[in-house]
């Protein structure tokens, strides 16, 4: 029965026994109080918890923000490596002799180190690809040739991949190696 339902008739009788027993009515309160306690303790202590995981988390948030920051400009970035690579690849050696066009070579060539050194510092790093097997986490297979490495080795890299710490930026676009025909024959048989 609830307090709102009882009648005085029953309240009477409790009023009675508890006069009569004192000692029952005060072990009831003291239990109903202990348990009370008992569930107040396991809130704070699940409250305590959670405020630890939250202040975890968000540690582990700003120090990942810190880390990667950088990302989406770093992404951007690349574009600028790749396009000084190739600038450098096509510079006919003749260029690089001549006096008139020496110090427009050279200056390509230290823009392209100091945009490495500004990489490094920043925690990004370029994935080692030719002759590494085939990581579907770090390499893109665009095409596979004909080679006599082993099937899934790669043998070309046509677009070079880089990391970001511990995570990647852009993969690595290669050539893996395929399995020879004589290979392939004694698959099938």
């Amino acid at each position: 029965m609830t307090e709102e339902t009882t009648t005085p008739e029953a309240e009477d009788l409790r009023e009675e026994t508890a006069a009569a027993a004192p000692e029952v009515a005060e072990h009831d309160a003291a239990t109903s109080l202990q348990a009370e306690i008992d569930d107040l303790r396991k809130q704070l202590l699940y409250a305590q918890a959670e405020t630890q995981n939250v202040r975890r988390r968000m540690e582990k948030d700003a120090l990942d923000a810190r880390a990667y920051a950088a990302t989406g400009f770093a992404r951007d970035m690349l574009s600028v490596a790749d396009n000084l690579g190739r600038a450098l690849a096509a510079l006919p050696p003749s260029m690089r002799d001549d006096d008139a066009t020496k110090a427009l070579v050279t200056g390509i060539e230290m823009t392209a180190k100091e945009l490495e050194n500004v990489f490094q510092r920043n925690g990004i790093t370029k994935i080692e690809s030719v002759g590494a097997k085939l990581d579907p986490n770090r390499h893109q297979a665009m095409v596979e040739l004909p080679s006599d490495q082993e099937p899934g080795t790669i043998v070309q890299e046509m677009q070079a991949g880089y990391m970001i710490k511990d995570r990647l930026l852009r993969p690595a676009l290669v050539g893996v190696a395929k399995a020879s025909e004589q290979a392939r024959v004694d698959l099938e048989a």
